[in-house]
């Protein structure tokens, strides 16, 4: 089991206040993603549920039990950090047996969950090598293993793909993801980048100077999102905010409009502008216009090859069911 209760959970530093009073419920067997811009308190609240930060006040459960003042190792749970934090000396396999020599677990133990986890993780053929020998996408994996060994109720994940390069992050993406559908256990993941957040979780947490601005689905919050902030923090590129008369014109102070939700003709349409940048990207093009009297260049998302070049004008029309609206406050406006 690995249910994960905050309850009015607050962090302190000094009398800077970085969690003001929060609450949030962890399933069992969920992928939940804390996303937001730095410093927002994602990490600080993934060291506060492992015990690496002690809380100011409130409760944090784990399985229903208190576990507000226990010390990590008693929490049942397995951190993966941003480093890899590996021993460069010790083999692959002494890396991931470490946390349970420390343990005392049987030297027959070890193996048969050094085996399982370095098939899970594809590691078998590495077991012998040292991390120097490794790639940064399979010294991760290495740090996944020895997490996996101790069976924790829960895996902390503190940006993990953050050093590695473009590439290896999609695929890493995707051994996370597939981990997580292999093993059912509760998968707490900590980024910045809301491309992870909305290709791996099952629920997302959106955070802005320590407040929760929104939980849901990933379809949910992109489709629904509650305020500005998670408007314009969730989906890439972002979604286009319009304000002045032609928000009013649908009864908001500012309207949302996502890129691909745009439609572009030669004339006509509800705005106009001019290209200012065009990118190709085969199967989509976006342009970039600054429209006449919008405050905003305007990005807008097209299918394939659309024939508009920079200095070209073009007409836009947003789609009526897919506009956002938002209040003076930024609050959606139903």
């Amino acid at each position: 089991m690995g249910r994960i209760v905050l309850k009015d959970v607050t962090k302190s530093f000094g009398e800077v206040n970085v969690i003001p009073p929060l609450h949030l419920e962890i399933e069992d067997g969920e992928f939940v993603v804390f996303v937001g811009p730095s410093g927002c308190g994602k990490s600080t609240l993934l060291r506060l549920i492992a015990g690496l930060e002690d809380t100011t006040s409130g409760l944090i459960e784990i399985d229903g039990k208190d576990a507000t003042d226990l010390p990590p190792a008693k929490r049942g749970l397995a951190m993966v950090f941003q480093s890899y934090a590996l021993y460069p000396h010790m083999t692959v396999r002494k890396n991931i047996a470490f946390p349970m020599r420390m343990a005392g677990l049987p030297k027959e133990e070890q193996e048969k969950r050094i085996a399982a986890a370095a098939k899970v993780l594809n590691l078998t053929d590495y077991l012998d090598r040292r991390p120097g020998q490794l790639s940064g996408g399979q010294r991760q994996r290495v740090a996944i293993g020895r997490a996996i060994v101790r069976e924790p109720k829960a895996f902390l994940f503190d940006e993990p793909l953050s050093n590695l390069d473009a590439a290896l992050r999609v695929g890493m993406r995707i051994e996370i993801s597939g981990l997580h559908q292999r093993l059912k256990t509760t998968m707490i993941y900590v980024t910045h980048d809301q491309v992870e957040a909305m290709t791996m979780a099952d629920k997302i947490v959106v955070l802005n100077s320590g407040n929760i601005e929104q939980v849901g689905s990933p379809l949910e919050l992109y489709r629904n999102p509650h305020n500005l902030f998670v408007a314009g923090f969730i989906g890439s590129p972002k979604m286009n905010f319009i304000q002045g008369n032609a928000a009013s014109q649908h009864g908001a102070a500012t309207v949302g409009i996502r890129p691909e939700h745009i439609d572009v003709s030669n004339d006509g349409g509800e705005w106009s502008g001019t290209v200012k940048v065009s990118e190709h990207l085969g199967s989509d093009t976006f342009f970039h216009v600054e429209g006449s009297g919008l405050a905003e260049t305007i990005t807008v998302r097209a299918s394939g090859e659309v024939g508009f070049r920079h200095g070209d004008t073009i007409h836009m029309t947003p789609r009526p069911d897919m506009l956002h609206r938002f209040d003076n406050n930024g609050s959606r406006v139903q």
